[in-house]
C-alpha cells in the first residue's frame, strides 16, 4: 500500500488499524526513541591542578623540614610574580589562538634600557614611587617594551606573519639588541631597589603586583566583551570576523599587554638584582608557555582560564623551590620543567580527546 511505504515502521501498523476499522490511538505503539549517547563529562583541569599542587605541597613538607614555613612559602610567591605576571596576559593570547615566545628578551631588553638610561649622564631624574629617583629610566624602559609588542602586533595583524616565528624573531632581534646595549656588560643601577623589594604585610610588592594582575584578567576574560572576543577569535577566527568582531584590534591589544607585563616583570628582576644582565630571563618563555598549557590554555585556542593557569604557576614554582630543598643540581630543574611542558601538552591533548570521546 502506498501509505504504508510513506509512513513505514509504526506508520504502517496505523494503516492496517485504519482498515479493520479499529481505533488508531489505541493500535499504534509509541514510537521508541533514539538511542542518544551520553556526553562525556569534561575534565576539570583546575580540580586535577589543584590536586597535584595539594600532593607536591605535601611531599616536599615531608622530605624538607624547611619547606612548609612562612619565609620560604613566601619565597615561592616572589619566585612565581614575575611568571604570574606575564602568565596573566599569555594565557589571553593562547585563548586567541596567538603565542608570544619573546617576553624573555622584552624583559631583558626593557631592563636593559632603563639601566642604560639611568646611568647616562644629564638625565633628569625625579623621585619615583617609595624613595627610588629613576622614575624617566623606568617610564623609557617601560616604552622601549611596548615597541616590542608593537612590533609583535603589527607583524601578526598587518604583515599576517604566524606569531610563532614573529616572536622567536624578535626573541633573537631584542636579546641582541639588549647586548648591543650593555655592550656585553652587566650594567649596574642605583637606587631602584624599592620596586622589587619593598614589603607590604610580609609580602614583596611583586606579589601584590601579581594579585593585581589575576584579579584584572580575571574580570577581563569573565565579564568583558573584550574577553568573549578572544574566546571566538581562538575558536574561529573567521566565524568571528564574519560576527563582526575586530579580530586584529582584539589581537594587538593582547600583544601589547603581553610586552607591557614582560617589561613590568623585567624591570622587576632589574630593581632585585640591581644590574641588568645580557643573560637575564632567558628561558622566561619556557616557564611561561609551560604554566600557561599546564593551566588548560589550548593550543589550538577558544579555552583557558586565568585560574588554572595560577594554579600550573604555583606547580612549577613549588617544583623548583622543593627539588633546590632536596639538593637537587640546578640543570636538572631545568629538565624537570622540559618534561613538565611536554606533560601539559600531552595532558592538552588527552582532555580534548576524553571531552569529545562518546561515551
Amino acid at each position: 500500500m502506498a501509505d504504508d511505504e510513506l509512513l513505514g515502521g509504526a506508520g504502517r501498523a496505523a494503516g492496517e488499524a485504519l482498515e479493520t476499522g479499529s481505533n488508531a490511538k489505541e493500535a499504534v505503539p509509541p514510537a521508541p526513541l533514539p538511542h542518544e549517547p551520553k556526553k562525556r563529562r569534561a575534565v576539570p583541569e583546575t580540580a586535577a591542578l589543584f590536586g597535584v599542587l595539594v600532593i607536591l605541597t605535601v611531599f616536599f613538607s615531608i622530605t624538607s623540614k624547611f619547606f612548609l614555613n612562612v619565609d620560604n612559602l613566601v619565597n615561592i610567591l616572589q619566585n612565581v610574580a614575575r611568571i604570574g605576571i606575564i602568565a596573566c596576559p599569555a594565557t589571553v593570547l593562547l585563548i586567541a589562538g596567538q603565542f608570544d615566545l619573546s617576553v624573555g628578551s622584552t624583559a631583558a631588553f626593557s631592563a636593559m634600557v632603563m639601566a642604560v638610561v639611568a646611568a647616562t649622564p644629564g638625565v633628569t631624574k625625579v623621585p619615583f614611587a617609595f624613595g627610588a629617583p629613576n622614575e624617566v629610566a623606568f617610564v623609557v624602559g617601560m616604552v622601549a617594551a611596548l615597541l616590542v609588542g608593537v612590533a609583535n602586533a603589527l607583524s601578526v595583524t598587518v604583515f599576517r606573519i604566524n606569531a610563532l616565528i614573529t616572536t622567536l624573531g624578535t626573541l633573537a632581534i631584542f636579546r641582541g639588541l639588549a647586548k648591543v646595549l650593555g655592550d656585553g656588560q652587566t650594567i649596574r643601577i642605583e637606587n631602584f631597589d624599592p620596586l622589587g623589594t619593598t614589603r607590604i604585610l610580609g609580602l614583596p610588592l611583586p606579589v601584590y603586583i601579581f594579585f593585581a594582575m589575576i584579579v584584572i584578567f580575571v574580570l577581563i576574560l569573565r565579564y568583558t566583551t573584550y574577553g568573549r572576543s578572544m574566546y571566538a577569535i581562538g575558536a574561529s577566527p573567521t566565524a568571528a570576523r564574519l560576527a563582526g568582531l575586530r579580530t586584529n584590534r582584539a589581537i594587538f591589544i593582547g600583544f601589547m599587554m603581553s610586552a607591557f607585563a614582560a617589561g613590568l616583570s623585567g624591570l622587576i628582576l632589574l630593581s632585585q638584582v640591581g644590574g641588568a644582565s645580557i643573560n637575564a630571563n632567558i628561558g622566561l618563555e619556557l616557564s611561561v608557555v609551560t604554566a600557561v598549557v599546564l593551566g588548560g590554555a589550548s593550543l589550538a585556542g577558544g579555552r583557558g582560564g586565568i585560574i588554572g593557569t595560577i594554579l600550573a604557576v604555583l606547580i612549577v614554582g613549588v617544583l623548583g623551590n622543593g627539588l633546590i630543598q632536596l639538593g637537587v643540581p640546578s640543570f636538572w630543574i631545568e629538565v624537570a620543567n622540559g618534561v613538565l611542558l611536554l606533560a601539559a601538552v600531552g595532558f592538552d591533548q588527552l582532555r580534548v580527546r576524553l571531552t569529545h570521546a562518546p561515551a
